[in-house]
């Protein structure tokens, strides 16, 4: 082989490289996605800190927003006084109140909330404040396992709950499995189950649907995983990048 027909070959296989590594970090915008038919209802949850802003502001919330996802969500804790803030962990000073968080959802119109509880301390005042803000239809629990559920029904009887669950990812094509989990979820008061998009699968969701449950996947954040995940037919996908995900529903629907 000539000198020049070498130097060709290595310049084509750095090109192929170069192309290789700017699909794998632009998140794969160049994905052909075939039609699905999702099912009616189907919703984009804005995860908190979307569209790069911080966890549990209000900025999260707007942004969420004006993206065109159908619904926000954020973490619920309490203060040591069972003041209701958002916070995925212990609660410091400074944390975004339930109470304003709520002020700006009554603005925003036709938005969801998916209250996401980290903690059962104190829910009683999540419908105080809920009925306050005249939002009561507007929210909805995840982050509700079977050990809260008792809290739950007692504290907020009329907020509608998904049950959060870890899918034996071993187990998620099996009839058997998913029948007695979709069982299980219908007990337990719950309207559907919320998982981890890694653990979920087709026949998770047809079980599902076929009994009259719901099915939300998080947190999916990248377009590849969008592009994968949608066929699934799941009832929401929660993600930090709403704006991609919604784009991606818009090209399904036109397909």
């Amino acid at each position: 082989m000539k000198t020049w027909q070498k130097v060709a070959k290595i310049i084509i296989a750095l090109l192929t490289s170069v192309v290789i590594v700017a699909l794998i970090f632009s998140g794969y915008n160049y994905i052909k996605i075939k039609h699905v038919v999702l099912p009616e209802g189907f919703t984009v949850t804005a995860h908190t800190g979307c569209e790069e802003t911080e966890d549990n502001s209000l900025d999260s919330i707007r942004k969420g927003y004006g993206s065109g996802a159908d619904i926000v969500e954020f973490d619920l804790n309490f203060t040591s006084n069972g003041e209701a803030v958002l916070s995925h962990d212990e609660p410091q000073s400074g944390c975004v109140t339930l109470d304003e968080a709520f002020a700006l959802i009554a603005e925003l119109p036709d938005l969801k909330v998916n209250v996401d509880c980290k903690s059962v301390a104190n829910l009683k005042v999540v419908t105080e404040l809920a009925k306050k803000h005249r939002i009561s239809d507007r929210i909805f629990y995840t982050g509700i396992r079977e050990e809260n559920i008792k809290v739950v029904r007692e504290q907020t009887p009329d907020v509608a709950y998904w049950l959060n669950f870890d899918v034996d990812v071993e187990k998620n094509t099996d009839e058997e499995y998913l029948i007695s989990l979709a069982k299980k979820t219908r007990e337990v008061g719950a309207v559907g189950i919320n998982i981890n998009y890694k653990t979920c699968s087709k026949q998770l969701v047809d079980v599902f649907h076929r009994e009259g449950l719901l099915v939300s996947i998080w947190t999916v954040n990248k377009k590849f995983d969008m592009a994968k995940t949608l066929p699934f037919c799941a009832d929401n996908i929660t993600t930090r990048q709403p704006s991609q995900l919604v784009e991606i529903v818009e090209l399904n629907k036109s397909n």
